[in-house]
């Protein structure tokens, strides 16, 4: 498992997804946060997987200092993966796409939408088909963007992930890349990329100009 700061409260960690596959494009080893907000301690898109006792311990470790409480957001339904589990030890409200429901159990959960507050941030807009299941995050505190399933990063760099949201090419050119246009706009220190290395900011403008990754 590898760890490292982005800035003070703001960490990211890797783990091995257990449902990864040889064909997939994407690697099996995804990327999870975890943030400090003034109001709750943020733990995005978490997999708890690899060294799991030395992660609880963690975790557990900055649960007791801060004394706040526990928010874990997803940027992806299929990335629920631990929410159940975290939210258990933490008594802790699972917020994401609507479509994570039943995949965290009988946790605390409350979907989000498009443009709708968080703990700490708000959700991305951006256009998806009708059962799209993307809810990608900002976070100004940070001025941090967690992509989600939305980009994908790539040693040449960052790509628009066509398997996530683009049914066809003028679909693509259209609609799904106006819409995220809005996003360069916005403050940005770090991307907070799910698969693949870690970007520089430019990296956001870059992507929309590249050819998008048409994998899954």
């Amino acid at each position: 498992m590898d760890v490292g700061e982005l800035e003070p409260g703001l960490w990211w960690w890797r783990a091995r997804h257990p449902d990864s596959k040889p064909s997939q494009s994407w690697s099996e080893e995804v990327r999870c946060f975890y943030l400090e907000t003034d109001e709750a301690t943020l733990l995005v898109d978490p997999l708890v997987a690899d060294e799991r006792e030395r992660l609880w311990q963690a975790l557990d470790r900055d649960v007791e200092r801060r004394g706040l409480p526990v928010c874990v957001l997803l940027t992806q339904a299929a990335h629920s993966r631990s929410a159940g589990d975290v939210a258990a030890r933490y008594s802790a409200a699972v917020l994401g796409p609507s479509q994570a429901h039943a995949k965290v159990g009988d946790a605390t959960f409350r979907a989000v939408t498009h443009g709708e507050a968080v703990p700490g941030g708000r959700v991305l807009a951006f256009e998806q088909e009708p059962d799209g299941s993307g809810t990608p995050l900002y976070f100004p505190s940070y001025a941090a963007v967690a992509v989600g399933d939305v980009f994908i990063s790539r040693g040449d760099g960052l790509r628009v992930w066509w398997g996530h949201g683009a049914s066809d090419d003028r679909w693509y050119h259209e609609r799904l890349l106006p819409s995220l246009r809005p996003w360069l706009d916005l403050p940005v220190r770090h991307v907070l990329v799910s698969h693949g290395p870690l970007v520089a900011p430019e990296e956001l403008s870059a992507a929309l100009d590249r050819p998008p990754d048409r994998g899954l």
